[in-house]
């Protein structure tokens, strides 16, 4: 089996992708439905990355994503019962929209700009 090396920069940029892209899907939101569909295609080729530290990186931003993904679906459910308790259905959107970016924006960055500093070394992978 022919082995392939995996560069430092390669593994980095595979640590960084999930994390900086859902800071980006979060911060301009018409994204956020062309981020879902991507996001699972990014999560399950990153999940089977040879380096486990990569791993580290991806499963705290997967969870970080779709909990508030997921938490939309459950607010959007009794939108209209909440959307009196803040004022409207404007008021409503922009709170959840700014919770979103205080959970999955600061964490994204900072995963980001860990994994930038992070100690990456070249790794050997049996190709199939």
């Amino acid at each position: 089996m022919p082995v392939k090396l995996i560069s430092p920069k390669q593994q980095m940029r595979a640590a960084q992708s999930f994390p900086f892209f859902s800071s980006i899907a979060i911060l301009i939101p018409v994204l956020i439905p062309i981020w879902i569909a991507a996001s699972i295609f990014v999560y399950a080729a990153v999940a089977h990355h040879p380096n486990d530290k990569v791993c580290a990186y991806l499963v705290p931003a997967g969870y970080r994503f779709y909990g508030v993904l997921g938490a939309w679906v459950v607010v959007l459910n009794f939108s209209s019962h909440l959307a009196n308790m803040v004022g409207g259905a404007l008021n409503l959107a922009l709170l959840l929209w700014a919770i979103s970016i205080l959970v999955v924006v600061p964490l994204g960055v900072r995963d980001v700009l860990r994994a930038q500093r992070a100690n990456w070394c070249e790794i050997e992978h049996q190709a199939e």
